[in-house]
């Protein structure tokens, strides 16, 4: 398949990819916003906006909005990170214009109107609630928070309490007007199309209000400047009467622009990838101290992490941390067996491949990679990094990076970190 791209003379990018033998498509606008681009002053504005751009534009309402997609058996969501923004849409090929000029007026002419600021605020401080209700998705944002501490790779993308609450219309309006440019935004289609027809339709549809008549412009990445790491060996821990001890365990780990960027997520693979990984064999099927035992590899610009998460009985939650940190020094000294190395590649490749059946994956790959690197790395040669990394590699990088001091979150029925400060020595 042939990813191709155009970029208007406003800086906007679109690319697409057609796949042939397949009845739908998928539409998605990224931008380059995320929480990461937030003063504190309005922390969660990405995220509330992600929310806002949904209640009503110059032409149509919140139920305008949602009927028209879901009257045609599509579906339509947005996500908010830490680095971007994207909404789109997945419809039959032949309601690609209908998708496009829905997810198009969102981006161009939403009203931000002060009434729906006001209601949305309260969905989302329910969502934050939600968030704190679930120990096994509060952990990641602790996390977040102890090892970066208080920046903007540190801060909740959701934004806090406080934040929310007191984020008045006019600053999230100013928001947007100020971050959704045309050359802040990456246009991504995949699936039964023409390029040259999805250019006409999108010019047309994000042409609306005067969108793309601004001076001609090149867009820009995200500049990739090292963010200056946390000294690690920190203990953050929430106390809350849970069954269960929530412990995320991370360390430094390669940023975006890195080479070893497949290396590490092979090493990852390896280690907490499935059920046949390093950690999971170790904790749950050896000692039964667990029952869900992972791991991945983050990377952002200037910065990256590699982290495991387990959960435990609170007794045996030292114990797990002392497993994990006795895994990671074992594979940095003597690096993975060949088998666990083969394993880990195929599961990368599996998963890669089994996830380009589905057109929303593809246009997810396409608009990440164009927004985040400016280019799209062909398929082929991506399985071909997978494939290439060497156990000298793994060892190396494994050497490198899971001997740094690690920092760890917990989330359970802990009144003091002091009796994991021992266990992450």
């Amino acid at each position: 398949m042939t990813v191709r791209k155009t970029v208007l003379a406003s800086g906007l990018r679109i690319v697409t990819e057609e796949v042939v033998g397949v009845r739908s498509a998928a539409f998605g606008i990224w931008v380059n916003v995320g929480s990461r681009d937030e003063a504190p002053s309005v922390a969660g504005a990405s995220h509330f906006l992600e929310h806002l751009l949904f209640k009503s534009t110059k032409t149509r309402s919140a139920m305008d909005i949602s009927s028209a997609i879901e009257s045609v058996g599509g579906e339509m969501n947005a996500f908010t990170s830490k680095e971007y923004t994207c909404f789109y849409a997945r419809v039959i090929d032949t309601d690609l214009p209908l998708a496009i000029d829905v997810i198009s007026d969102l981006i161009t002419s939403s009203l931000v109107k002060a009434e729906d600021v006001d209601a949305e605020r309260n969905v989302v401080l329910e969502e934050i609630s939600m968030r704190d209700d679930d120990p096994s998705d509060l952990i990641h944002d602790l996390f977040a928070e102890t090892y970066y501490g208080d920046t903007q790779l540190g801060r909740p993308i959701l934004g806090t309490v406080d934040s929310i609450k007191g984020m008045s219309r006019n600053s999230v309006f100013n928001y947007y007007k100020k971050r959704y440019l045309p050359s802040d935004l990456v246009i991504a289609v995949a699936g039964n199309l023409k390029h040259k027809k999805v250019v006409e339709l999108v010019e047309k549809a994000i042409s609306r209000d005067g969108f793309l008549s601004v001076p001609k412009s090149n867009y820009n990445l995200r500049s990739n400047t090292k963010v200056k790491s946390p000294k690690g060996g920190n203990v953050g821990i929430l106390n809350r009467k849970t069954e269960q001890a929530h412990l995320f365990m991370g360390m430094a780990g390669v940023a975006r622009d890195d080479s070893r960027r497949f290396t590490m997520g092979v090493l990852s693979a390896a280690l907490g990838g499935g059920m046949s990984s390093r950690l999971f064999q170790e904790i749950r099927e050896k000692r039964g101290l667990a029952y869900s035992v992972y791991s991945y590899a983050q990377q952002f610009a200037g910065s990256g992490v590699i982290g495991f998460y387990a959960g435990c009985n609170p007794n045996k939650a030292t114990e797990v941390v002392k497993i994990i940190r006795d895994v990671l020094h074992d594979v940095a000294d003597n690096g993975l067996t060949h088998e666990e190395l083969a394993r880990a590649q195929g599961a990368v490749r599996g998963s890669l491949v089994l996830s380009q059946e589905d057109t929303g994956s593809r246009m997810s790959r396409i608009g990440k990679a164009e927004l985040v690197y400016g280019e799209n790395l062909g398929f082929d040669q991506i399985l071909k990094e997978v494939s290439s990394v060497s156990g000298a590699q793994i060892r190396a990088v494994a050497s490198e990076y899971l001997t740094k001091s690690p920092t760890l979150a917990v989330v359970g029925p802990y009144k003091s970190g002091s009796i994991f400060e021992k266990a992450i020595r």
